[in-house]
This record gives C-alpha cells, sequence and structure tokens, in this order.
C-alpha cells in the first residue's frame, strides 16, 4: 500500500520535474546542471553558491556558459527520489540518506557526495519537561522529523537507540516520528498546543526554539557521534560526473569558493542565508549561529564513517563503507577527510 508521505514525495518529485521542464529520461547536455537545495543553514555553501553565482563565474572561467536551474524540496527521502527518478542532477542531502543511496545505487547509477558542506550540530529538543532523555519517549510521545526513519535526524535517532536499547531495538522510536518540514514542527513546538512535543531540528530552527525557555535539548549529533560531524553533503551520480566534466568541476569550485567566503565573512554569510532562505530572523542571530563553535562549513567531510558502520551493522545498508572515500568522488586525493 502507498503511504501519504510516499504520495507527497512522488507529488514533490513529479512538481520538481514540472518546475525544471525536463523529462526525466532526457539526457542533460554539457553546461546545464538542474540543482535542488533544502532549507536550513546546513546548506549555506549551495546557497552562496546559487546567491554569488558562482557556478556560472567559474564555468565561464574555462569558457563555458553554464544554465543553472534551481529548487528546493524538505527531507533527505523527496531529495534522493528526486535523484533516482532524473529529476535533479544534483541535491542536498544529509550523510544518513547518503548512505542509503550510495548503497543502493553502488552497481548502477553510482550516487556518491561530491563535497561535504556543514559540520552544524543538530538537536532533538523537547518542549515536554518530562523529557530528559530518549528513554523517556513514550507511547503519546510525538517527534517531528523532515523524513520519519530515513532522514539524517531519523538515522541519527536510530543510533542513539541501538546503544540505549540494544542493536535489535534500533529502530524503536521510528513509530513515534511525524513527517514535518522543520518551519512547520517549530510553530508547532513554540505554540504548545500541538501532538508534537519532540523535534529533531536542524540550525536555524532548533537556535529558534531554544530561545523558549520551555524548549530544551534532549539529545545532540554531537552526543550521539562522539564529536562535530558533517551532516550535510552535495551529491550526484557518476554518469552525470563523467558526461559532465567541465559541469561537473565547475560546481565542485564554486563549492570551495563558497567555503571560502563563508570562512572571510560571516555577516555576508549570514545576510545570503536570509534572502535564500526568505528568513525573518535578524542577521544577528544568523551570524551568531556561523560564529557558533560547533559549527563548521567545509567541503572535506568530517566523522561521517561511524554511521555508514553503524547502518550496515544493523542491516539497513547491504554494503559496509571501510572509508569515507568509498562514499565520496575521489576529486582530491590528499583531503584527510573522516
Amino acid at each position: 500500500m502507498t503511504t501519504t508521505s510516499s504520495l507527497n514525495r512522488l507529488f514533490a518529485t513529479l512538481a520538481l520535474m514540472a518546475a525544471f521542464a525536463l523529462p526525466m529520461h532526457r539526457a542533460h547536455a554539457e553546461g546545464n546542471v538542474r540543482i535542488v537545495d533544502q532549507y536550513g543553514i546546513g546548506s549555506l555553501l549551495l546557497k552562496v553558491v546559487k546567491d554569488q553565482k558562482l557556478i556560472e563565474k567559474e564555468g565561464a572561467r574555462s569558457g563555458l556558459d553554464i544554465d543553472v536551474q534551481w529548487n528546493t524540496l524538505s527531507g533527505g527521502a523527496a531529495m534522493n527520489e528526486a535523484l533516482l527518478s532524473g529529476a535533479a542532477d544534483i541535491a542536498t542531502i544529509g550523510i544518513g540518506p547518503l548512505m542509503t543511496i550510495w548503497d543502493r545505487t553502488l552497481e548502477h547509477q553510482a550516487f556518491r557526495a561530491m563535497a561535504a558542506q556543514s559540520a552544524v550540530p543538530v538537536y532533538l529538543v523537547s518542549n515536554d519537561p518530562r523529557i530528559r532523555s530518549i528513554g523517556d519517549v513514550g507511547e503519546k510521545d510525538r517527534i517531528a522529523v523532515v523524513s520519519v526513519a530515513v532522514s539524517q535526524q531519523g538515522r541519527l535517532l536510530q543510533m542513539a537507540s541501538a546503544r540505549a536499547f540494544g542493536d535489535a531495538n534500533y529502530a524503536r522510536l521510528d513509530r513515534f516520528e511525524v513527517n514535518m518540514p522543520h518551519a512547520d514542527a517549530t510553530t508547532a513546538m513554540l505554540s504548545g498546543n500541538s501532538l508534537i512535543n519532540l523535534h529533531f531540528s536542524n540550525a536555524p530552527y532548533q537556535y529558534q526554539e531554544l530561545e523558549d525557555r520551555k524548549i530544551h535539548k534532549v539529545i545532540s549529533s554531537t552526543d550521539i557521534l562522539g564529536g562535530p560531524s558533517t551532516g550535510s553533503v552535495v551529491v550526484t551520480s557518476a554518469k552525470w560526473r563523467k558526461d559532465n566534466p567541465k559541469t561537473y568541476a565547475a560546481v565542485r569550485a564554486a563549492l570551495e569558493d563558497a567555503a571560502k567566503l563563508v570562512g572571510k565573512d560571516k555577516a555576508q554569510a549570514a545576510a545570503i542565508y536570509i534572502r535564500q532562505d526568505g528568513s525573518k530572523l535578524s542577521p544577528a542571530f544568523v551570524e551568531r549561529i556561523l560564529n557558533d563553535g560547533e559549527a563548521s562549513f567545509s567541503t572535506t567531510p568530517q566523522n561521517t564513517l561511524q554511521l555508514g558502520t553503524f547502518l550496515h551493522k544493523v542491516g539497513v545498508i547491504r554494503h559496509e563503507p571501510k572509508s569515507w572515500r568509498d562514499y565520496f568522488f575521489a576529486d582530491d586525493a590528499s583531503a584527510q577527510g573522516s
């Protein structure tokens, strides 16, 4: 039976194809790229790339006029379906969804990450004072996530559950999860009048929620993974990379340019985020997030392998990654990722 969430993702993919005005079987010529992003600070590098037209600038340097088409979806499952259907060439996803699409397509489309985007912690927050750990979550509780079980936050919650309740019970909390975009979940949490009493969020939404004294942090990705970890990556297929080497190189270089801009000018980066996501947050609030000591923006992955190892251990993916280079394209042989 088709679930409501599956139908929603299908409709989102069809809408995306219509927005790009391209049938999914059409081959894409060099100099054209369709990119799908998500809301949130985790994909700041792509927002900078779009705002500053960095792909077009990098293409011009190599004599290539690149047409870039942009769209936005919510959730790793929807992003993966857009990639798998051919509705998008490049997309922002989390490490959890990356492991899924890498594992599923290893022997044919061969999707991998072309670059990391950010290592920004994600928080599970609650407005219920009773809930202080995931062990306190019970039958009456509901956790908002962008994609039940398969989102980055859903996979992290499974990892935390395996540690708390044993590997056999890694999916123990999946049934309490509810699909909801982060912005809607934030509104629900702040209202205090919703069935949702937990939200596995991301930046900037988690910081907005924690401004309310009734909301507290239960656990974070840093707690689960034992330190800062890349959460957002930019993904494409081996075929698109092979068929569009100049365009691929321009996108890769543009992401490096964006990382340099964010590193040098947090105020400009904050303004770009607000502009691109249509955020009503103040520039000072966003800049404070960007300056969080736990947050970093780099194209080199950090602390990603253990999630892939866990997902293989519990049977979510068939292939066990032995190195971060298994699920990233080898564009920089000297990169010291993890």
